[in-house]
């Protein structure tokens, strides 16, 4: 029973550090990276289709990246979806291939996606112990219904936090690691 739920927590702790890498992933740095591209949409014959599926993205250099439609026909409906995105590029197109520069960040961008930054792991590291409130309860739970012993209890509760400072250091980590990578010139 205490194995169940400090596996179940150490899973979903594992899930937010994950969650957090893919809002890293968002938050573009100075450099091209296919995985800026990835929260965009094209509409693909009526449905809207993630990019991936309908061109593939290729670093050209470390300030462009190259994109080839699949279907010739949609070059138009890809830049359209990347001007729209939120993500502030100006794709060009030069024949079958669109082009995305990624434009030099200001210090007052820099700035602003940090700022954004320490938000995700903030909510990384509020998710961790929400978990870690939960499994707590649960462990309190089986101490109160008499199915674990009040020192069995206090032991899994000392394992749950060693688990919480565990993933609450990674998003700390990744955190570093992130702002290091937007304030590089």
């Amino acid at each position: 029973m205490i194995n169940e739920i400090k596996k179940e927590a150490q899973e979903r702790m594992k899930k937010s550090v994950e969650s957090l890498d893919g809002a890293f992933a968002k938050i573009r740095t100075g450099r091209a990276h296919p995985s800026i591209l990835d929260s965009v949409m094209v509409s693909y014959y009526g449905a809207d289709t993630p990019l991936r599926q309908v061109a593939n993205v290729t670093v050209e250099d470390s300030r462009t990246l190259a994109l080839s439609v699949f279907d010739k026909s949609m070059i138009q409906a890809v830049e359209k979806a990347i001007m729209t995105s939120d993500l502030g590029l100006n794709p060009a197109t030069a024949g079958t291939t669109i082009r995305v520069p990624m434009p030099a960040l200001t210090e007052e961008t820099r700035k602003g996606y940090t700022k954004q930054a320490r938000g995700e792991a903030e909510n990384a590291r509020v998710a961790v112990r929400n978990i870690r409130r939960d499994a707590l309860g649960q462990l309190k739970d089986l101490q109160k219904d008499k199915e674990i012993s009040e020192d069995d209890e206090r032991r899994a509760a000392d394992e749950v936090q060693k688990l919480t400072d565990k993933y609450v250091a990674e998003i700390d980590k990744a955190l570093e690691t992130k702002e290091a990578d937007l304030m590089a010139i």
